[in-house]
């Protein structure tokens, strides 16, 4: 089992290195790295380079969870009664080479779209209250960054509730806290600014110069 989860890993962080936001950047001829945040994720592209750039970057980075999760889960370890649990680890490596690519210094995003695909890949039964509880929140809070919290808080928690019972129910149990303590590590300057209350709220724009 141990090499079949370094196989996943491995082969997740490859998938994860596909960074959808810089790549939508350099499409626009901007270096996403050097305007808002400098992340290369959804929310900075979004900000800086409008709904249509921040659409294709979300659609991208969760595909690139979903789809080898799915293909390890359905396709390569099926039969397997801890597949699912294989699927989350590729899901996990994709989040750490999206986090942290290697041919970008290994300076990345935060994870959240992929861990969002993550999430929608292991239950998609769980869609409607990851994203009603993210709107809910960004709706109150204006911030994204405390909707992104939310809902990675509230992936352990479903399984949790739902997964009890299952094979390796507590592996994928400790899995999915990993996925969680993640986001947060990465949201650590995030979480500064909401104390200090300087974050920046939904709506929020950058400007571009080329």
């Amino acid at each position: 089992m141990v090499w079949r989860i370094l196989l996943c890993l491995f082969a997740g962080y490859g998938f994860g290195c596909i960074s959808t936001g810089y790549i939508v950047g350099k499409i626009n001829h901007v270096d996403i790295r050097e305007y808002g945040s400098g992340n290369i994720g959804t929310t900075n592209t979004l900000r800086t380079l409008g709904k249509k750039a921040g659409a294709i970057t979300y659609l991208g980075d969760v595909l690139k969870a979903m789809v080898p999760m799915l293909v390890a889960r359905l396709v390569i370890f099926k039969g397997l009664p801890y597949a699912e649990l294989l699927g989350l680890y590729v899901g996990l490596g994709v989040a750490v080479g999206h986090n942290f690519p290697f041919w970008l210094h290994f300076k990345g995003g935060k994870g959240i779209a992929v861990t969002s695909g993550v999430m929608a890949a292991h239950d998609p039964l769980a869609i409607p209250l990851y994203l009603i509880s993210f709107i809910i929140s960004v709706a109150v809070t204006k911030y994204v960054s405390v909707g992104s919290l939310v809902i990675v808080t509230l992936f352990p928690i479903w399984i949790a509730v739902m997964d009890h019972g299952k094979p390796y129910f507590i592996h994928t149990l400790i899995v999915s806290v990993v996925f969680t303590a993640l986001a947060f590590l990465r949201h650590k300057q995030n979480i500064i600014r909401l104390k200090n209350g300087n974050e920046n709220k939904i709506g929020q724009k950058v400007t571009v110069t080329k």
